[in-house]
């Protein structure tokens, strides 16, 4: 039940007003609206939002009841994301790698390793995710995952982030004396640049214009 549902002062005393907002909420939960709340309708937590379970180890097949028992435990306010590597794997993954996970409904949640734990007795490490800025990674999507037990997710590594530009020979690049990566175009001028990436002989560069020709030693003419 919120403030929506009852607009009077908290004074302790379930009145009138109590009663109508009690048959508020209940309706909302497509409840019998009787007013009233019988024990183990509501579950008081200390803070919102807040995770809940039954506890597996009271409430079990074949149990019996007395009454009493504490049968309900708090879980933290959002899933905690692990992923288990090797050695070869998990240095590849250093602090802030980003991480892709798929949800159970399909769609990508985006996480970061926070921090790498290793294990002595199993021999493997388990890498820890957070979201963005420290944010619960499923956001407000974590009631698809379950409350209890594990649940395994596809996820995907980024260990290369993609990135666009102009691509350029390697070779057309060149360095001033004063230490700046740059590109010569056909008239001889130094164009400073920034390289945002490079493979097989391509760098992909940003701080020219797109159709400008530059120069590469050992080339009769120029490149774009």
């Amino acid at each position: 039940m919120t403030r929506d549902n009852y607009d009077g002062v908290a004074d302790g005393d379930a009145g009138w007003g109590t009663v109508a907002a009690v048959k508020e909420w209940q309706k909302s939960l497509g409840l019998e609206a009787t007013g009233s709340v019988d024990a183990g309708d509501i579950i008081f937590v200390p803070s919102l939002p807040t995770r809940i379970s039954l506890d597996a180890e009271t409430i079990v097949r074949g149990a019996t009841l007395v009454g009493g028992e504490s049968i309900v435990q708090g879980l933290p306010a959002s899933p905690s994301f692990t992923i288990p590597v090797t050695d070869e794997q998990a240095a590849m993954m250093p602090t802030g790698t980003r991480v892709e996970v798929t949800s159970p409904s399909g769609t990508l949640w985006e996480a970061f390793v926070t921090d790498q734990l290793s294990s002595t007795e199993t021999q493997t490490i388990t890498v820890n995710l957070t979201g963005t800025d420290a944010t619960p990674i499923c956001l407000d999507a974590c009631a698809e995952i379950p409350v209890v037990g594990e649940a395994r997710l596809a996820s995907r590594i980024v260990t290369v982030e993609p990135v666009s530009g102009l691509v350029i020979p390697s070779a057309a690049l060149v360095t001033s004396a004063d230490g700046k990566v740059g590109v010569i175009d056909k008239a001889g001028t130094l164009h400073p640049v920034s390289v945002l990436a490079a493979a097989r002989g391509m760098s992909v560069i940003e701080g020219v214009d797109v159709g400008t020709s530059v120069r590469v030693p050992g080339a009769t003419g120029g490149s774009k």
